[in-house]
């Protein structure tokens, strides 16, 4: 993959972009070095200045101007239109978003939370939706291809999904609370393979859970089939990803889909 970012590998229609940032290829100083896409981190900031020629080059590389959100951990999922592109319009608040208008891009921040992008079979909508286990509990993928239906009147078995990087399955430890929030009901003992039991530095029980597989179990309960993506683990790769989980204070990813604008590139 180009050391700035790539092009998602799945069977989306030709008129639909997708990118997604790496750390690399950025004008930001450590500890956001390099390609840093969001302006405040933990109530700490990067240089407006780098971070707006970093949003440049990740506008360039999608070939769409981006639509960035005010992520809370939440389902709330915003349509986009041209007016999302006014310039210091604030953000939306919101984890995911939609739109039916070409040359606006659909745009979520991860740094170890799940990136996921959407796209009809036939073109007309697309979006992104942010899910960190909080997100994904909720139903913020729900929410999404919901939402997608509604705006174009698509089915979920019409839709398709990319994984970007996130904290993978061998990194991923958590606590009863998050086996409680995802782990499948249904699964005689508790047994879930999303789930691998460990035992904690503190002597509390553990698990080492697959972001991605949840996700995916998500989806296919929805009727989403066609799910790509999923490899890549921000924790292991600190040359290429951000990760919270790994360096506490850093910058974020992002990931951007939108439909090809006639007057684009």
């Amino acid at each position: 993959m180009p050391s700035d970012g790539w092009r998602p590998d799945w069977d989306a229609p030709d008129g639909v972009l997708a990118w997604m940032s790496t750390r690399q290829g950025g004008v930001s100083a450590a500890p956001f070095d390099s390609l840093n896409l969001a302006r405040s981190v933990a109530g700490s900031c990067d240089h407006p200045y780098a971070v707006a020629e970093n949003r440049r080059r990740f506008s360039q590389g999608l070939g769409a101007p981006p639509v960035f959100l005010h992520q809370v951990h939440g389902t709330e999922v915003v349509e986009l239109t041209r007016q999302h592109l006014v310039p210091d319009l604030p953000p939306p608040v919101a984890d995911a978003s939609v739109t039916l208008v070409p040359g606006v891009a659909c745009t979520v921040f991860a740094a170890d939370c799940l990136p996921v992008l959407f796209c009809t079979i036939d073109g007309r909508a697309v979006g992104a939706a942010h899910a960190g286990w909080r997100g994904l509990a909720a139903g913020v993928l729900e929410a999404t291809v919901q939402r997608l239906g509604d705006v174009c009147g698509c089915a979920a078995k019409d839709v398709l999904a990319w994984l970007g990087p996130c904290i993978g399955p061998r990194q991923f430890e958590v606590g009863v609370d998050v086996w409680r929030a995802l782990a499948a009901p249904d699964k005689p003992g508790g047994a879930d393979p999303a789930f691998e039991p460990v035992t904690r530095r503190d002597g509390t029980p553990g698990w080492l859970a697959d972001l991605p597989a949840l996700a995916r179990r998500r989806l296919a309960g929805l009727g989403v089939s066609r799910v790509y993506g999923g490899d890549w683990c921000t924790v292991s790769d600190p040359l290429r990803f951000f990760s919270f989980r790994r360096d506490g204070l850093t910058g974020r990813l992002a990931a951007g889909i939108a439909l090809r604008d006639s007057d684009g590139p």
